[in-house]
């Protein structure tokens, strides 16, 4: 799966039916994991995700590529820095 920008995604994290702050804890094990330029898919349905994952990123220097709303979730696309 490519991005348009065309970075692909290495890992993908599903954290669906997970509340605050495990979202964003298991984001940052995630990305621990990936090296430099790395992607990485979270899937969330936590509604404070939205919130917090950006400003995980801003605080980390990571990237948010994206971040998509889906039928009950939000999709988020982090590349590591």
């Amino acid at each position: 799966m490519a991005l348009e920008n065309s970075s692909q995604i290495t890992t993908i994290l599903d954290v669906t039916g997970l509340q605050c702050p495990l979202p964003v804890l298991k984001t940052q094990k995630a990305l621990k994991s990936l090296e430099s330029g790395g992607v990485l898919e979270v899937i969330s349905t936590d509604p404070m995700a939205a919130i917090d994952i950006p400003h995980f990123c801003k605080e980390h220097g990571h990237t948010l590529l994206e971040q998509k709303p889906e039928q009950d979730a939000v999709r988020f696309t982090v590349k590591k820095r």
